[in-house]
Formats: structure tokens, C-alpha cells, sequence
């Protein structure tokens, strides 16, 4: 890693997004649509508090959200599902974005889900922290409650997205879902 991009990650303040974000967001969001499903701007206020931003002089650098996905009849089992995970284009590639999800996850953990998962268009980007490849029939639960109401793709196993997890240790170390 160079130094210039070791010091833009130690500037990046990375934090909880706030209501005055919600533009800033938006616009980031509807900046990549060929990447990310855009949303509309009522639906990030309403859920401002699944946000993490990176803020970095005097701007939101990157955003990531999460959604949660109840498993019915064990809450403990529950999935959570990583969103709107976008940088800026003129900063990608040096380390902001990881920064960013790693801060999301940590904040994640306080739930305790079983797993995290995340639909990507960008593998790599992913398995730096730790993620994997899984077929999208191990998460049924959410392509038939989240995609199916996807605006780009009428079958979810046919869209070019890769589902991707990162299982999680219960509070034992050990793995909620071996």
C-alpha cells in the first residue's frame, strides 16, 4: 500500500450516516446504477440508521447499509445482508471502502446474526474481508423476499450478481452455522 493511500485511510472518519447525509447518499447511490439498485431517497432517510458512511475532507467518501432477514421460527439464525456498498469512483482502489465495511461489520456483530451475506457485482472487493462464494440457492429467504422485487433482473438466478457470506462466531468462537 502506498503512503498516499495509507494516509487517506487514516483521515477517513468512518461513522454512523445522519439525517443530513441523506442527499449525499442518494446521489452517491444513483452515481453507480449500473452497480447498485437505487434507492429512492424517502427509503434512505426512513432507514438512515442502517448507514455507515466514510467521510473524508469535508465529503462522504463511501456509504454501506445493511438490511436484516428474520429466520422465521429462529431469530437467532437471522441473516444480515450488506446494501448500498459504494466509493466514490476517484477514490476506489485504496483501501477506503474496506475500511468502511469492516467499520459496518464490527457494528453488525452487535446483533449477532449468524451470517452476513451480500449480492455483488464485485467478488474481490468482498473477499478482503473475508467472504465467500456460496450458490444463491443457500440463501432462498432472501432472493424470495428481497429480489423478487428487484426493478433490473425478472430472475434472480439469472442476474450477473454473486451471492457471496461471511459467517460469524457466536459469542462461544464458535461458528453459528457449521
Amino acid at each position: 500500500m502506498s503512503d498516499y493511500n495509507r494516509e487517506l485511510i487514516e483521515r477517513a472518519v468512518i461513522r454512523p450516516a445522519q439525517l443530513s447525509d441523506a442527499f449525499d447518499i442518494y446521489n452517491l447511490i444513483k452515481g453507480n446504477a449500473n452497480e447498485l439498485i437505487v434507492r429512492p431517497i424517502g427509503d434512505i432517510v426512513r432507514n438512515i440508521d442502517r448507514f455507515s458512511v466514510a467521510y473524508l475532507d469535508g465529503k462522504i467518501a463511501s456509504c454501506a447499509s445493511f438490511t436484516i432477514w428474520p429466520e422465521p421460527g429462529d431469530f437467532s439464525r437471522s441473516m444480515v445482508e450488506l446494501t448500498s456498498v459504494v466509493v466514490r469512483s476517484d477514490l476506489r482502489g485504496k483501501g477506503i471502502g474496506i475500511k468502511l465495511v469492516k467499520g459496518l461489520i464490527e457494528r453488525i456483530k452487535e446483533f449477532r446474526p449468524s451470517m452476513l451475506i451480500v449480492l455483488t457485482f464485485t467478488p474481490p472487493f468482498f473477499a478482503k474481508v473475508g467472504f465467500v462464494e456460496i450458490p444463491k440457492t443457500e440463501i432462498l429467504h432472501k432472493i424470495y423476499s428481497g429480489c423478487i422485487n428487484c426493478t433490473k433482473h425478472v430472475n434472480p438466478f439469472t442476474c450477473p450478481e454473486v451471492a457471496m457470506i461471511l459467517r460469524l462466531p457466536d459469542g462461544d468462537g464458535k461458528n453459528n452455522n457449521q
